[in-house]
């Protein structure tokens, strides 16, 4: 990974993942997503390159943002046949910013530790507001080294940004919210 402008996947082009990821890709990052539905036309016209599955998001990111609604999501994009997983460089970080079990996100983090890659939850706050505005809450839980090399990119969608613990704590704080 480049120390100063790593290559960017975002999976979930949602109400809140679409401007989230526009403020990464107005920062200069060269971004790879992938989306259930139509690709946003706001993605497609900041120059994103449309990926067809999770593992092609993987195989072109050193670093991966998910948004997703919900557990059972967040699993099936991480491990599936043409998952994250599948195509995971050694070295990337997944962070997930969506709001899900703090029991599985830690099992998905030794998951991808296993892999070679590295961790970090970091659930928001703030709805479609804050990530219109780049004002979310992101409450991350992870190694405090990966946490630091993301740190520039969560300062782009967000304003209120703490490390709160080791994998799953993120989801915890998020939960205790």
């Amino acid at each position: 990974m480049s120390a100063t402008t790593p290559t960017l996947g975002f999976i979930g082009l949602g109400i809140m993942g679409t401007p989230m990821c526009l403020h990464l890709i107005e920062a200069g990052h060269a971004m790879s997503v992938h989306t259930r539905g139509a690709l946003p036309p706001a993605i497609a016209a900041a120059g994103a390159t449309a990926c067809d599955s999770a593992r092609a998001v993987a195989e072109a990111s050193d670093i991966v943002f998910l948004m997703l609604p919900d557990t059972p999501d967040v699993e099936a994009v991480l491990f599936a046949e043409r998952g994250v997983a599948s195509g995971l460089r050694r070295g990337a970080v997944v962070v997930d910013m969506s709001s899900v079990s703090p029991v599985a996100t830690k099992d998905f983090a030794r998951r991808i530790e296993a892999l070679g890659g590295h961790y970090l939850d970091a659930p928001v706050s703030g709805g479609e507001l804050g990530a219109k505005n780049a004002t979310l809450s992101i409450m991350a839980g992870g190694d405090e080294a990966v946490f630091d090399r993301v740190r520039p990119l969560f300062e782009r969608m967000g304003r209120n940004i703490t490390l709160v613990g080791g994998n799953g704590d993120g989801q915890t704080a998020k939960v205790a919210n």
